[in-house]
């Protein structure tokens, strides 16, 4: 075979809808089983007062991109001020920096969250 590499979109794209299908046979099994067990309707939606998805990822996602701007600016000022090497003080500080922000973004959630 002279393109290998072709093969590999198909596999990536067989293992994705595996496991989608996988998820959505077995959830539709087990609320199959639960429907003839007597169990009511309202337990396949969610909670009231649950916080939204949107929410969530935007609070993260806010908070990540906020870490990687803060990151650049720090490494630029190691590198430029401190001296540096840019190869080091740049990815340092950016995964650093992103790390913080997706901490500080899970807090936010979880206090979101406890609010409600």
């Amino acid at each position: 075979m002279e393109h290998p590499e072709i093969i590999i979109v198909p596999i990536m794209f067989g293992v994705i809808f595996g496991i989608f299908y996988l998820f959505i046979s077995a959830r539709n099994k087990e609320r199959l089983a639960l429907i003839e067990k007597g169990a009511e309707a309202s337990i396949f939606y969610g909670k009231k007062g649950r916080t939204s998805t949107w929410k969530v990822l935007v609070i993260n996602l806010a908070c990540l991109l906020m870490g990687i701007g803060l990151g650049i600016f720090i490494g630029g000022f190691f590198s430029d001020i401190v001296g540096m090497d840019e190869d080091i003080a740049m990815p340092g500080t950016i995964l650093f920096t992103a790390g913080l922000g997706l901490f500080t973004g899970f807090l936010a959630t979880k206090k979101l969250t406890a609010d409600q």
